[in-house]
Formats: C-alpha cells, sequence, structure tokens
C-alpha cells in the first residue's frame, strides 16, 4: 500500500509545495477519479503552468473531501451532555469498503471519527474515545478494538491511523488499554483472547534490539549505556508527511547544520508521539528547526510499554503459559528499573525525559510525567512528589497545562488537551491521590462547559489559561471533536457531583470562533 506522494510522483510535490491547500491533508485524502498511471500521463504531457491550472487539473482527476467541519455555520441548542450523546450517532462511520487507490485503509467494524479534519480512525485517540460511551455502546466499542486489532494482524502494528501515509509509524500503544475497557472486571482474560496480538505489538515497538550495543538504538528501541533498553519514537520514512508536505518542507529549510532527511524523520517521530508538536522533542525548548524527537527516550512512551508488559504478563498467566508470564514480568521489572535509573528526576521530582544522545535528563515539566501513575509504575513516593509538581507547574484554572514552555505550538502552554486531563485524573486515583483528580476534573469541565455555553460547541483543546478555545497545530482549530467528548463525559459520570457542568445551554447569541 503506497502513500499518496509515492503514488503520484512528481504531481504530489507539485501540489505540496503551491501552497494550494491551507492544510495539504485534504489533498492526501481525496479519492483519485482514475488509476494513478492515467493521472500521471496527463500530468506529465500537458503539465499545468500555473495555480490555476494546476487546481483545475486537481478538480478534474480527484474527489476532494469537504474542510469544512460537520457543525460548523451551527450552534448545538442542547445541553452539553445531550450534546455529547448526539455526536455518537453523527460520527460513527465505517471504512469497511474502499474507492481503488484512495488513501484509507479498510477496516472490518464502525468507528467514531475524531471530528474535522480527521476523517479516519486513529490509535491513541480511539482509548480515550472509547472511555465515555457507556453500557449502551459496548457494541461499537468492541468493534473499534476489532478495528485496531485486525490492524496489528494485518501489518504488525497499530498505524498513527487507517492512511496509507500513517503505515510508516504507530502512535502511543494503548491497545492494551482498549482492551481493559471491554472487561475491566477481568482484564486478564481480555489480555488473555488477544495474546498474540499483544505479543505482536510488543515485537513492533522491539524490534532490533537484540543487535543492539551500549549506546545504540535501531527503530524504536534504545540500549542505554547500562545495556538496559528504553523506547523512543519513530518512522521508517525520512520524507515530508504527505498530510504536512508544505509545512515539513519550510521547517527543514529552516534547519541550521543538518540534513532534510534528518529533520523530516523527527518530525515525523514527533507525529507518532501523539504530541505534535512539542517543546519537549525541541533541541532548544522553543523552535520547531531543532527538532530531535529520536534523540529523546519520552516517559509517556515508556511507562505505556511497560504497561503492555504487565498486560501481556497477565494474560500469560491466565491462559496457563508461566514461563511467559515471567519473561513479560522481567521485561516490565527491567524497564521500570531503567526508568528508575535515567527518567527519574529527583531535583524536580517528577519522571522525565532522557536524551540518550546526549545522556542527560531534559529537564521537561510536562503533563507526561503523570504517565507513570497512569500504568501503576511509579512508587507512592514518586506519585505523590509527581502530584506536587503538577500543582506547582502545570495546573490553572481550566485544568492542566500540557507543558510550562509557551511555544506556539498547541502541545505547550497555555493549551491542555482533553487526553492528559484523562490520564492525570486515572493516574492520580489509582495512588488514592482523590483531592487533586477531583480538582482537575472540576476545572476542566467548568471551563468546556463554560465555552459550550459561549459556543454551543466543544473543541479539539483549550486555552487552559484564558479558559477558551485552543491555538497552534499549524491549522485550523477544529470543533466537535471526539475525545473531548468522551472525556467530558467520563468525567461527568466519575463525578455526579458536577452534574451541574453537563447542564450547559449555549447562550442565545452564542459566538461563532
Amino acid at each position: 500500500m503506497l502513500p499518496p506522494s509515492d503514488l503520484f510522483p512528481g504531481l504530489y510535490q507539485r501540489v505540496g509545495s503551491s501552497e494550494l491547500f491551507q492544510k495539504m491533508k485534504r489533498f492526501a485524502d481525496a479519492v483519485p477519479k482514475e488509476a494513478p498511471g492515467v493521472i500521471l500521463q496527463n500530468f506529465r504531457s500537458n503539465p499545468p503552468r500555473g495555480a490555476d491550472d494546476l487546481h483545475t487539473f486537481i478538480e478534474r482527476w480527484f474527489e476532494l473531501p469537504s474542510d469544512v467541519p460537520s457543525d460548523a455555520g451551527s450552534v448545538d441548542t442542547l445541553s452539553l451532555r445531550s450534546y455529547i450523546a448526539g455526536r455518537w450517532t453523527r460520527s460513527t462511520i465505517q471504512s469497511r469498503d474502499v474507492p481503488p487507490h484512495s488513501s484509507l485503509i479498510s477496516m472490518p467494524g464502525r468507528f467514531i471519527t475524531s471530528g474535522g479534519l480527521w476523517r479516519e480512525q486513529y490509535y491513541w485517540n480511539t482509548y480515550f474515545l472509547m472511555v465515555g460511551l457507556g453500557a449502551q455502546h459496548s457494541a461499537l466499542k468492541t468493534e473499534m478494538v476489532g478495528n485496531i486489532a485486525s490492524l496489528i494482524d494485518r501489518f504488525g502494528h497499530v498505524p498513527n491511523g487507517n492512511r496509507t501515509y500513517y503505515l510508516s509509524r504507530s502512535q502511543p500503544p494503548l491497545f492494551f488499554s482498549m482492551l481493559s475497557l471491554l472487561n475491566p472486571m477481568d482484564e486478564a482474560l481480555v489480555f488473555a483472547e488477544h495474546l498474540p496480538l499483544l505479543q505482536k505489538e510488543h515485537a513492533y515497538w522491539m524490534a532490533g534490539e537484540e543487535s543492539l550495543k551500549p549506546g545504540e538504538a535501531s527503530r524504536h528501541a534504545v540500549r542505554l549505556t547500562s545495556g538496559a533498553i528504553l523506547n523512543r519514537y519513530w518512522d521508517d520514512c525520512d520524507t515530508p508527511r504527505d498530510e504536512a508536505f508544505f509545512r515539513d518542507s519550510a521547517i527543514a529549510s529552516a534547519a541550521v547544520g543538518r540534513s532534510a532527511a534528518e529533520v523530516f524523520r523527527d518530525i515525523r517521530a514527533g507525529a507518532e508521539s501523539g504530541w505534535d508538536y512539542s517543546s519537549r522533542w525541541f533541541a532548544d525548548r522553543q523552535t520547531m528547526a531543532t527538532i530531535v524527537t529520536t534523540s529523546i527516550v519520552p516517559v509517556d512512551l515508556n511507562s505505556f510499554i511497560y504497561g503492555l508488559e504487565q498486560a501481556i504478563a497477565s494474560g500469560c498467566a491466565r491462559s496457563g503459559d508461566h514461563a511467559g508470564a515471567a519473561v513479560y514480568q522481567g521485561r516490565a521489572a527491567a524497564r521500570r528499573a531503567a526508568m528508575n535509573e535515567v527518567l527519574w528526576n529527583e531535583k524536580l521530582g517528577l519522571f522525565d525525559d532522557y536524551d540518550w544522545k546526549a545522556k542527560s535528563r531534559r529537564a521537561a515539566v510536562s503533563a507526561a510525567m503523570l504517565a507513570p501513575l497512569f500504568v501503576k509504575l511509579a512508587t507512592e513516593e514518586q506519585a505523590l512528589s509527581t502530584a506536587r509538581r503538577v500543582r506547582k507547574d502545570l495546573l490553572e484554572k481550566g485544568g492542566l497545562l500540557n507543558t510550562n514552555c509557551t511555544t506556539g505550538e498547541q502541545w505547550d502552554a497555555p493549551y491542555g488537551f482533553a487526553a492528559n486531563q484523562w490520564i492525570a485524573v486515572e493516574g492520580l486515583r489509582r495512588y488514592g491521590l482523590d483531592d487533586d483528580a477531583r480538582d482537575i476534573a472540576g476545572r476542566w469541565l467548568a471551563m468546556t462547559a463554560g465555552v459550550y455555553e459561549k459556543t454551543g460547541r466543544l473543541f479539539e483543546k483549550y486555552d487552559v489559561v484564558e479558559c477558551g478555545p485552543g491555538g497552534g497545530g499549524g491549522y485550523p482549530i477544529q470543533s466537535g471533536q471526539g475525545w473531548t467528548a468522551s472525556i467530558t463525559l467520563a468525567l461527568l459520570d466519575l463525578y455526579p457531583d458536577f452534574s451541574c457542568f453537563g447542564d450547559a445551554f449555549p447562550a442565545l447569541h452564542s459566538q461563532e470562533v
């Protein structure tokens, strides 16, 4: 399965450098009206001379998706809770039948789209989308997990999303957390039922580890100088992303003293992180052109792989494979020890990102430090220390900041995402830090309800300092966002005393955004 940039060599690069599309993803998602060879022959025999000719050519040979959000131009007049309930119906689709030569990858079941530009099923978003789905949507949750399982079975990993241009990378590995939502009363059973797929995904993240010497890396695996293995984000390609061709090319042009291929790889690896983009990945903590994602061992990725290893061990034990259980328990224990050795920052009192090339911690104060709590990796003392750091550096009127750095990128201050609020609330609750968890939930719900009252919408991200819609990201803000809806509903169900926020109605003269 080739991405559009490989299906249409020359043409795609011409479109990507033309600035015809505010977001190149619209062209990446276009459906060819004829076979690629026919379109390329016409492009080469009579190449468009200017922007107008190129636009005419594209409209002649491609079916472009709408770039207008489904709720644009309208403001809901329902309560917040009712709006969310209706959203599931509006946003549930399937991709079983895919047009020829489309970038979309078929999957067997239904799924909920994230909203706006995001017309496919994204890997880690799926977990957060499932969190707020109640028992009445159990069949839908099962189908969404089934889609993820089908991707692992076919490709050996879960692509960033079900598009051909996402196949070269994955996203934070939360398949095990999705499975736990299917049977929270007996997680070991559902892990045992999906054991081959869990092991297959683990093998993807650990590929190449056996041949590594201390201080070397291969794909996602990094062997530290101590000999321990941890992981990084990675992408198998080193070219501009199909969905952001022009932006990636501009960033690589601005990089100093580095090859374009190296920069493209780090941009792509940053996309795999889900934190696209953040000061966490920048060498100077401020500038996208200094991105060095593949040099960083991130706390959240290694926490999630620890959770994956624990899930495999649990599934092995439940299925009677006690030798296998011991192997993965050993792997999890070794990972935890390595994380304590190189990622725990005693001075800051948090789990930190680590630059394996520079052999130094990054002093990165971010919501990622709560991932070890989410998977129960931290000690009680570490959890208390992390909670103190959260209150000191990340807690704002509308909830948690992504980081304490302001760069203009969407995964930095002053912005916050629903995913990080949920990881924080769940992580803190798992250590009995209920007051901290409730405080974060209350701030987030008050903000989302307040913005909903003003606009009649939910948004992909928020400015948690000013308590309004967020920004950054290199594309227009997307409304009707799935994980915001799901996490908001999950928090309303978790804290019934905050039910008043679910009863929020848009004002009569709501503001358009």
